[in-house]
């Protein structure tokens, strides 16, 4: 186990070199976790829209995730090469499943007594889901992302370990091969570090975008009434 001040001082002797690889993971995660999430926030809801879309799909959603990511990343490997492509694609597949499903129960855990009061008013299904379903599955759908962010980084390096020339997993896996032990936790500093970046930037955008949620969980703190 190296020191804690040998560890520091290999971080920043490395800074130079660590920002070198740290641009290409970022890259990886931040185009995986868009593509991840905009599929996943579509395929929600056209499973809420259309039933029979969410009768065939979601077994299947559910079935895909007993299959580790480490074991279809080579083939993604395969088919596309070492570029950038087949990384993205596996930061997407890491990050898609958790935002699917919480989207996808948050849905259709709106208010049932709103929904009928719309319907009572004559409004049709597209209505009700923008103006009730959609708003209540907002902080479903941020608390998915919020799981998705800590896998972003993570899937990234591990696109890297199968295929790359640069990137954090690329250093981390050289650090192990030299036997540099304080390198590898530089590594696994720089890595947490940006996924709690990541983290970071979901929760702002949660509190930005649906203030409501966090309005009435800091009143339930307080004791306070609603409203």
């Amino acid at each position: 186990m190296p020191a804690p001040s040998r560890i520091a001082k290999t971080l920043v002797d490395s800074w130079e070199l660590l920002l070198r690889h740290t641009g290409p993971t970022l890259t990886e995660a931040a185009l995986g976790f868009g593509l991840g999430i905009g599929v996943a926030l579509l395929l929600a809801v056209g499973m809420e829209l259309f039933p029979w879309l969410r009768r065939g799909v979601y077994p299947l959603l559910i079935t895909s995730q007993t299959v580790p990511v480490i074991a279809v990343a080579p083939l993604l490997i395969l088919w596309f090469g070492y570029e950038l492509l087949p990384k993205v694609l596996i930061v997407a597949l890491v990050t898609f499943f958790p935002v699917v499903v919480s989207t996808v129960d948050g849905l259709r855990s709106a208010d049932p007594d709103m929904v009928r009061l719309l319907k009572s008013m004559g409004a049709g299904e597209w209505r009700v889901f923008r103006m009730v379903r959609f708003p209540h599955a907002l902080p479903s759908f941020f608390s998915g992302m919020k799981i998705a962010a800590t896998y972003g980084i993570l899937g990234a390096v591990i696109a890297e370990w199968l295929g790359a020339s640069e990137g954090l997993g690329v250093f981390l896996i050289r650090s192990q091969n030299s036997f540099a032990a304080d390198q590898v936790f530089v590594a696994i500093a720089v890595i947490t570090f940006w996924s709690l970046i990541l983290f970071g930037l979901v929760q702002v955008l949660a509190r930005w975008t649906a203030p409501w949620a966090y309005i009435d969980r800091e009143e339930d703190r307080r004791g306070e009434p609603k409203g």
